[in-house]
């Protein structure tokens, strides 16, 4: 089943996944608007006219994508990174200094002491405290300020 991409208004995006899911035909299998994706939607079609009949109907939707005077289509393939999220964890090691951007530790400088990438989780030990108490916080709670790997 061929995937097409249809352009939009930036930061619209959503809005017209939407509204294309809502229009409820029956052709049109899937639609896809992850966020690393700016100003385009993927949609899973039979064709591309019944494609570009749905999007005459729906405001900040510019068009399908073309490529040389043809509509041009993605495979699962290409598209199925955009399905799988990355854990909050990726990019961090055992030994970054790292910020924490939420919770009552909020502000304070650690090093990471270990990673439980199957919970998302990060143990770190916080720079200023007296005595070295191991916190366990969530990835999305901390920032990376300096990893030893770069």
């Amino acid at each position: 089943m061929p995937i097409f991409a249809v352009k939009t208004t930036a930061r619209q995006e959503r809005t017209v996944a939407d509204m294309i899911a809502t229009k409820q035909f029956e052709d049109i299998h899937a639609v896809l608007s992850p966020d690393s994706l700016t100003s385009y939607v993927m949609v899973e079609a039979e064709d591309s006219a019944i494609v570009s009949r749905v999007l005459e109907e729906i405001p900040h939707a510019r068009g399908l994508v073309e490529s040389g005077g043809h509509v041009g289509t993605s495979s699962m393939a290409e598209v199925e990174h955009f399905l799988s999220p990355t854990p909050d964890v990726e990019g961090i090691a055992e030994g970054d200094i790292v910020e924490l951007i939420a919770g009552p530790f909020k502000g304070e400088k650690a090093r990471v002491q270990r990673i439980d990438e199957t919970k998302d989780q990060v143990t770190v030990e916080l720079y200023e405290a007296t005595v070295p108490i191991p916190v366990t916080v969530r990835g999305d709670q901390i920032r990376v300020l300096d990893s030893e790997e770069r």
